[in-house]
């Protein structure tokens, strides 16, 4: 695990930037429950329903098994932070030495706000002496230090465990309001279907039987109409929404904005002017 960079929480105490656990993918998908603790910048994360942002100094959970984007604000050019992913194998591991009764969690949000307490700050400076040299950690180390932070995030957070050891499926939900809410999300099919507990082939037969369509042809639509109303009255700049309409690059986008209203996206702007 490389270590980027060395930053300042406060003027008496620096941490070095660091990563602990198996990667994760940058898709728009949240597979495995981690812990972010933000040391430099901003950050602002969104799932669908709503907005969460993060300042120098704050952390949080975020949630296996949802859709999210992020926003990087760099603080005089730097965006440093420390992210410690919580996998499934590990904490079915941590479960059968540290034996936990849970309920089913009472919130859809993808981001859960932590307490904040000296504990967690104190915690991150102990990873420091482990990446001196090469700024590697030794797996086993990497694996005492996340149970050590997992056991002060749930002695300092009342209800916590019954978020991160739910190991569940998504259950078969409302797909239509589903998908009216997280359309913007550049995710692959499988993902759709997968949320709202459904096979792919199910998904596509359900989405046809709702929206009249294939689930590529409502999305590309829905994402287009959003974009024009945008420009028309909102006066947006097109590459500043782009990504956040769920398209990869902005050739893409501005090739099906004019196939589908035969104008492009500038030239919508520059009407509504």
């Amino acid at each position: 695990m490389q270590v980027p960079s060395i930053a300042s929480i406060n003027k008496a105490t620096t941490i070095t930037s660091c990563y602990l656990g198996p990667a994760i993918s940058p898709e728009q998908f949240i597979p495995e429950h981690f812990f972010l603790y933000l040391i430099k910048g901003k950050m602002e994360g969104y799932d669908g329903y709503r907005k969460a942002t993060l300042q120098p100094g704050e952390y949080c959970i975020a949630r296996r098994n949802h859709l999210a984007r992020y926003s990087k604000l760099r603080d005089e050019g730097a965006f440093e932070k420390v992210v410690v992913i919580f996998d499934q194998a590990f904490l079915r591991g941590f479960l059968e030495k540290h034996p936990v009764s849970t309920t089913r969690p009472d919130t859809n949000k993808a981001f859960i706000p932590l307490h904040q307490t000296n504990k967690v700050p104190a915690f991150l400076q102990t990873l420091m002496p482990y990446y001196q040299g090469e700024g590697k950690m030794d797996e086993t180390v990497s694996q005492i230090k996340r149970e050590e932070l997992l056991q002060i995030l749930l002695e300092t957070n009342p209800g916590l465990d019954n978020i991160l050891f739910d190991f569940g499926q998504p259950e078969k939900i409302d797909l239509e309001a589903f998908m009216n809410h997280h359309y913007k999300f550049n995710v692959r099919l499988e993902r759709f279907a997968y949320l709202t507990g459904r096979s792919l082939s199910t998904f596509k037969r359900d989405f046809h039987a709702i929206f009249r369509t294939t689930p590529s042809q409502w999305l590309l639509q829905k994402r287009l109409q959003e974009a024009y109303f945008l420009l028309q009255r909102e006066h947006r700049k097109a590459s500043d929404i782009y990504l956040d309409l769920g398209f990869e690059n902005f050739s893409h986008f501005s090739f099906a904005f004019k196939k589908h209203f035969h104008k492009t996206p500038g030239e919508v702007a520059a009407a509504s002017r």
